[in-house]
This record gives C-alpha cells, structure tokens and sequence, in this order.
C-alpha cells in the first residue's frame, strides 16, 4: 500500500503518500504544519496586487499568503506506517502541478470550508477521475458547525462510501484523526478488491 519500499530490513515502516487537497484557504497548510512531526517544509508566498481578479478571495479576506509549490510533511501513525504528506496548492493557476504530486499517493484528504463548499469541487472531481481514495475533512473554522454531515454530504454529492469528518485543521488530534480516517478506507478498499482464498 505504500509509494516506496526500502532496502533496510522487514523492521522498516511502510511509507504512503498522502495528498492533502482542497480549494484556495481551506486551511491545507495549516492541518499538515498540525500534524506534522517534522518542521513542514512550506511554499507559501505573500498575496500581492498581481493576484488580483486572479486568486478569489471571497470568504478569505483576511488571508495574507498561499502556497505556491507545495507543504511537505511527515507523521508516524505507528511502528510500521508513516505518512509523507504532500499539500497541494489551492489556485486555480497552480492546479498543473497537482498531476506531477498525484503520482505514487495512495489517498487524499480534500479538506472543506463550509462557508465556501464549491472551491473544493475540483479536488472531489480530481480524485475521483482517477480512481484514488479519499476522505473529506471539514474544516470547522473557529468551531462553528453551521451544517450537518448529511447536508455537506448532499452538498458536495459524495459517494455513500466516502468517509466525512468535521475537524479543526489546527488541532494536531483532530488532524491525526483524520488521517487515522483515511487509512482505515484505504484498508477497507484495499479489501475489498483483494481476491480471498477459496476454502
């Protein structure tokens, strides 16, 4: 199940590739700098006036800087998997660069602004063209939950079998949860289209 092997023994943990994906300030960088064991390695850059009529910054006013490459992390789940996180960038404009760090992931995480649900469209379309396991994160920001699972189900017209958790992206649990979310469906997927043993 992992993007890479290695050549130190049967001791060594299984490394997967994850994708945390999402529209433009969902809070992507923010959950990989949570859960993070090392310093996340980050592309952010300031907004400036060419961003203008470019980057839609409704609902993130606020919002001062955005990835412009990639957010690189890594989180040891136990003693035989770790997890390379790859943070996807958010603009429209940078979406190319999502078909080089799709190779080798096992799944994603699309994280969700409920306030802002269709700028996470293109990551649900995305993963599911391809056929890679995903589950969707929703960002409650400042802890509001202003709808429910089965609203932001209907909303974003998920597939029965893809998992849904509220979260706070900047909880280092609640992201580990999520994560945690993501491989137990891996697992399960992996069942499912794995032939069994005839008696």
């Amino acid at each position: 199940m992992g993007y890479a092997s290695s050549d130190h023994g049967d001791d060594a943990p299984l490394a997967v590739k994850i994708l945390v994906a999402g529209g433009f300030g969902v809070g992507k960088t923010t959950l990989v700098g949570a859960v993070s064991e090392v310093a996340p390695l980050r592309t952010e850059e300031y907004l400036t006036h060419a961003s203008v009529g470019v980057d839609d910054l409704d609902g993130v006013s606020g919002k001062s800087t955005t990835t412009v490459a990639l957010d690189f992390g890594r989180i040891t789940i136990n003693r035989d998997v770790v997890l390379y996180l790859f943070g996807t960038p958010g603009q429209e404009r940078f979406w190319f660069m999502w078909n080089d760090l799709v190779n080798g992931a096992m799944g994603a995480v699309v994280l969700v602004d409920t306030r802002r649900l269709d700028v996470s469209f293109a990551s649900i379309d995305f993963f599911e063209s391809r056929g890679i396991p995903f589950v969707v994160g929703v960002n409650c920001f400042h802890g509001v939950k202003d709808r429910t699972q089965e609203e932001i189900r209907r909303a974003l017209d998920l597939d029965p079998q893809v998992p849904l958790v509220l979260c706070d992206a900047r909880d280092r649990v609640a992201g580990r949860d999520v994560l945690l979310t993501l491989i137990d469906h891996l697992m399960a997927a992996h069942s499912r289209t794995t032939p069994h043993p005839v008696a």
